[in-house]
C-alpha cells in the first residue's frame, strides 16, 4: 500500500498521542535537528487489497525543541515485513522491539513515537512513497511529513475525539462496490468515513467489533455511527490539497466527505 505525501497542519489530531513524548522526555530541550528528508525521491505507488490489512508508523521527530517548532518524517509498514504474503506488516513482536530511545540517537532525532498497530479500511490509496528505513529489524518507507502544532504538549488525553481538523494532502483512496464501510455522522450531517481502526486504545479490537462499534464509543453529543455496504464504488481525495479528518475516542480515524469551492472531496455521499 502507499501513502500520499503529508505536509499537515494536523491541529489537535496529534495533541493526545505526541504529548506522551513530552511527558516521557523524548523530546529535551537542546539544539535544533532537522528532520530526515527521505521524500526528496519519493515515487507515487499504489496500493490495493487494503481492507482491514495491519500496518504500523514510525515518527521520526525534528526541529527547535524550545521553540517547539517541531516536524515528522513519518514511516509506514505496508507491503513490508510479510514476505509470505500476510496481511500483517508489523506483527505484535516486530513492534515490541522498536524502541524510541535507541532509535532517537541512532537517526540523530529530538524524538520517536512509535504509531500503531492500525488497520486499514481503503480498498486501494495512492500517493508517493520515499526511501525505506530500518527500526530495530522493523522496516517502513517514507510516507510523508507532517508539521506539529505547538501546543500540542498541553492536550489531556480524549481532548482530540470528534474535534475535527485539516490536513494537506496528495493521496488519493477508495472502496469498492459491496465493501462495509463505517461512517460516523457529525452534528451538522457531513459522513465522515473511516480510514483505519487502532488498537492503540483496545488492543483486542477486531474488524468484527467494528460492526457495532457504537456500542463501544463515547459518542460527542450529536455524532452517530453507522454501518453501510456500498452500492458503488467511493472515491476520496482532498480539495484544493486539503482533507478533513476526525478520530473516535478509541483512535480510529475518518475522512469527511464535503464540498468547497463548488468541489467535492467524495464521489458521493454514502
Amino acid at each position: 500500500m502507499r501513502f500520499a505525501k503529508l505536509n499537515s497542519r494536523p491541529g489537535n489530531l496529534w495533541g493526545r498521542t505526541l504529548a506522551a513524548l513530552v511527558v516521557a522526555g523524548s523530546i529535551l530541550a537542546g539544539c535544533t535537528k532537522p528532520v530526515p528528508q527521505d521524500g526528496n525521491d519519493a515515487k507515487r505507488l499504489r496500493f490495493e487489497n487494503l481492507s482491514n490489512y495491519r500496518y504500523c508508523e514510525v515518527f521520526l521527530i525534528g526541529g527547535n525543541p524550545i521553540t517547539k517548532d517541531l516536524s515528522a518524517a513519518f514511516y509506514n509498514t505496508t507491503e513490508m515485513n510479510n514476505p509470505g504474503g500476510s496481511r500483517d506488516s508489523c506483527t505484535d513482536e516486530m513492534w515490541a522491539k522498536v524502541n524510541p530511545e535507541e532509535l532517537k540517537k541512532q537517526h540523530d532525532v529530538l524524538g520517536v513515537f512509535k504509531n500503531g498497530p492500525r488497520f486499514w479500511m481503503y480498498d486501494w490509496i495512492e500517493l508517493p512513497v520515499g526511501a525505506q528505513r530500518d527500526f530495530n529489524g522493523l522496516q517502513a518507507r517514507w510516507m510523508g511529513q507532517v508539521k506539529l502544532p505547538k501546543g500540542f504538549g498541553s492536550h489531556e488525553k480524549g481532548s482530540t475525539a470528534y474535534n475535527p481538523t485539516t490536513v494537506e494532502r496528495k493521496s488519493i483512496q477508495g472502496y469498492k462496490k459491496g465493501q462495509t464501510v463505517f461512517i460516523l455522522d457529525g452534528p451538522d450531517g457531513t459522513p465522515w468515513i473511516m480510514q483505519a481502526y487502532s488498537r492503540i486504545v483496545d488492543p483486542k479490537l477486531t474488524f468484527e467489533d467494528l460492526k457495532t462499534l457504537d456500542t463501544k464509543l463515547k459518542l460527542a453529543p450529536g455524532w452517530k455511527y453507522r454501518v453501510k455496504v456500498l452500492d458503488q464504488d467511493l472515491g476520496i481525495g482532498a480539495i484544493d490539497g486539503v482533507a478533513r479528518i476526525v478520530q473516535d475516542d478509541l483512535e480510529g480515524t475518518y475522512n469527511a466527505c464535503f464540498e468547497a469551492d463548488s468541489k467535492k472531496s467524495c464521489t458521493y455521499k454514502p
